[in-house]
């Protein structure tokens, strides 16, 4: 008797096509980063909490665009004027509480699965390694954060513009509110972003995550202020400055050369600009830092 076999051609082949590297599989980890932040590929449930904070953010800046209008009808220009009715350089305060709970509970959607599953060992071979895949997906969460932040401004510049007797008249006198509601949208996202992603690096749980970060938020905004006016003096302005929800809102007021009502309050608003925008960079630069230094380490 002799042992016999069967070879069966079940067409394999070797990979011919072009091989796109670093860069695309950074790319990749971008896209698939702006698809879990938004729900994009997965069940109704996973979608319905990213759109209903944009669609709040953008139902703010309507509300915003509607009263004005009906104002400006009924009482005229100069009535809405003297009325002092929320702008570009409000939106940014009476919506930051939106804007922050919606960062930290889509932040740890890019993070923190991927290495409760161990996907990310599947990531960091080579040639992507940890410094790749953070920023990759710190730039993904960014994405989505500015087009929340811009797109309810955008509404609010057309529906004001749309909204005056003199259309163009309004844009020649206004256009400069354009670059300031950009640049104020790109402090508070960045500061957004970072803190929820570094937050998120240190659990594989997403609620973990999620519910420490807004309790931080919500802890931190009373307390300072009131211990803020109880010490009163200098003391008093600095311990205002730990109120982690008006650090880029003070940024927002300084680009405005305004006070929003969200931080008309607060003591560290007198600091002077220098400080208060030297004290968000110090929270946005450092927490980074942190964040890349904790994923640098997984290529090791």
């Amino acid at each position: 008797m002799t042992n016999a076999g069967t070879v069966f051609d079940i067409g394999y082949q070797s990979y011919t096509g072009e091989r796109e590297g670093r860069g695309r599989a950074r790319q990749a980890i971008f896209k698939d980063g702006v698809r879990s932040a938004l729900g994009f590929g997965r069940g109704a449930r996973a979608k319905v909490l990213p759109w209903f904070f944009i669609a709040a953010l953008i139902g703010i800046a309507t509300i915003f665009v509607l009263v004005t209008g009906a104002v400006d009808r009924l009482a005229g220009q100069e009535a809405a004027d003297q009325m002092n009715l929320p702008s570009h350089s409000d939106y940014y305060g009476i919506a930051s509480w939106i804007l922050f709970v919606f960062a930290a509970l889509v932040g740890p959607e890019l993070l923190c699965p991927d290495r409760r599953n161990g996907v990310i060992s599947l990531y960091l071979v080579r040639p992507l390694n940890g410094s790749d895949y953070v920023i990759s997906r710190w730039a993904a969460l960014l994405t989505v954060m500015l087009a929340a932040v811009w797109l309810p401004q955008v509404i609010l510049f057309l529906g004001f513009s749309m909204d005056d007797p003199a259309p163009m008249t309004y844009l020649s006198k206004h256009w400069l509110d354009v670059p300031r509601f950009l640049l104020a949208g790109a402090a508070m996202a960045v500061y957004a972003t970072t803190l929820a992603l570094l937050t998120a690096s240190f659990t594989t749980r997403r609620a973990y995550a999620s519910v420490f970060l807004v309790g931080l938020f919500v802890v931190t905004a009373p307390f300072t202020i009131g211990l803020a006016q109880e010490v009163e003096g200098s003391a008093g302005q600095w311990i205002s400055m730990f109120d982690l929800m008006n650090i880029p809102v003070h940024v927002n007021d300084v680009i405005f050369n305004d006070v929003s009502e969200m931080s008309e309050h607060a003591p560290a608003r007198t600091l002077g600009p220098t400080i208060l925008v030297s004290w968000w960079l110090a929270w946005t630069l450092v927490p980074a830092l942190i964040l890349w230094w904790r994923y640098r380490r997984l290529a090791r």
